[in-house]
């Protein structure tokens, strides 16, 4: 059916006739968009962990030292702490068009320039042109982490929108699981690495191309719902300080970020991952029940602003940390087969924890003194929150006493380089000897 401007647009189904009638209308170049996205979104994400599967091979090509290599995909974390404040300001200034043709254009010029010392005989300094690349990549993935949200909610009637916000959003996820898997299969010896590298210059070429013509505009002539056509877009400032939920995620996120960088440094010299985890997890456990205290107080919302920033400092920086615990318990199993359970599995937690929570929210009956209120009768999370923050504590006690492991992966490495000096006791081997459990074992 032909809509305004020459576009293409469908009724919406029997059950929103009321809001056609009434003037809304959903476009079907909507689903294009969210092509174009979700696509944009698993591209940058292959190219942030595409070195990871094969990381000894990449070395030994490009005489880069490990700690090189890690930050290959460190440096993702480390530009997303000030490109992250500015990619919101850009979605909501030059609109959703430009900012994914932007974000499509950085990741496609990313990864053209890391692959240029496998392209141009003679390249000098090739780390240069990998970390310049990653970190261009790195500056696309902000613009599209942030995109689907805003996608859903100017293009999607109301019945569509989860769905068109779970697509955006898990494609992320599944260029990880691409990368993982894609990887290893491209490279089985040096000479397959320009193969590789080109190949993932593909699917960023492509999704700017999508982007430049088939994006048209960054919301649809005629509104797809009742909440699109009331939306109001505030200027950046004004807008967050007012959602002080938003506020409070940004921190978490933020703080998060420094703390796994922080924590990834300390664990790659030390290894003692164990550690890092066990102490990481117990302070996260501390952090939640204070979460669930103050945010039931009236006015606490610095104070609640800085909890919020200690939950993501100790308890997203685990998560790194606990997917090379998992690979290091579980060797020789395959390290994207280790990290993937535990990330599937974490999800499948994640749904089954939330579905439980939201089911005991009760409705205030008389009005909420919660530093968390938004004036339209809100829910009562006191019960929720402290059941989560008893789960919290519980998960971390059964961790601290039942879980003990050994290096599986360390103790291989170390037993194939029998030629080390004592002497020299480089951090693997320290880490050895200061595990009791890795020191009892033949």
């Amino acid at each position: 059916m032909a809509g305004p401007a020459g576009g293409w647009s469908e009724p919406a189904p029997a059950t929103s006739a009321r809001s056609v009638l009434g003037g809304y209308r959903a476009y079907a170049r909507r689903w294009v968009f969210l092509l174009v996205i979700s696509l944009l979104s698993c591209s940058n994400a292959t190219l942030w962990l595409s070195f990871a599967p094969v990381a000894g091979t990449i070395a030994r090509h490009f005489l880069l030292s490990m700690e090189q290599l890690n930050w290959l995909s460190l440096v993702f974390l480390v530009v997303s702490i000030p490109s992250g404040v500015v990619a919101i300001w850009v979605l909501d200034s030059i609109g959703l068009r430009w900012a994914t043709t932007l974000g499509a254009f950085l990741n496609f010029l990313g990864s053209v320039i890391r692959s240029m010392p496998s392209m141009v005989v003679g390249t000098q300094h090739p780390f240069v042109f990998l970390l310049g690349g990653q970190s261009i990549c790195a500056l696309a993935q902000t613009l599209v982490i942030f995109s689907p949200a805003k996608l859903a909610a100017l293009w999607f009637p109301e019945h569509q929108r989860a769905t068109a916000n779970m697509i955006g959003t898990m494609s992320n996820p599944l260029g990880i699981l691409v990368a993982n898997l894609l990887s290893p299969i491209l490279v089985k010896t040096e000479e397959d690495i320009p193969l590789m590298l080109g190949t993932y210059i593909l699917p960023a070429g492509l999704t700017f191309l999508l982007a430049t013509a088939c994006l048209w505009e960054s919301v649809p002539p005629t509104p797809p719902s009742v909440g699109a056509a009331q939306s109001t877009s505030l200027p950046f400032l004004a807008g967050l300080k007012l959602e002080f939920a938003g506020l409070c995620g940004a921190l978490f996120i933020v703080f998060g970020v420094l703390g796994a960088v922080a924590l990834g440094l300390y664990v790659d010299r030390t290894k003692h991952f164990i550690e890092a985890v066990k102490i990481g997890l117990c302070l996260a456990s501390l952090a939640c029940v204070a979460f669930a205290v103050v945010s039931q107080l009236q006015g606490q919302t610095v104070v609640l602003a800085a909890v919020c920033s200690l939950l993501g400092f100790f308890g997203f920086a685990v998560a790194p940390i606990a997917m090379e615990l998992a690979v290091e318990c579980s060797f020789p199993v395959g390290e994207g087969t280790a990290a993937g359970l535990v990330f599937v599995l974490g999800q499948a937690e994640g749904v089954l924890i939330m579905v439980l929570l939201t089911s005991l929210t009760v409705r205030h009956a008389e009005p909420s003194v919660s530093t968390c209120r938004d004036g339209q009768g809100p829910l009562d999370w006191k019960v929720p929150m402290l059941l989560m923050a008893g789960l919290c504590v519980l998960f971390s006690c059964l961790l601290m006493v039942l879980f003990h492991t050994p290096y599986r992966r360390l103790q291989a490495e170390a037993d194939a380089s029998p030629s080390i000096q004592e002497d020299e006791r480089p951090a693997t081997a320290a880490a050895l000897d200061h595990a009791p459990y890795l020191a009892a074992m033949p």
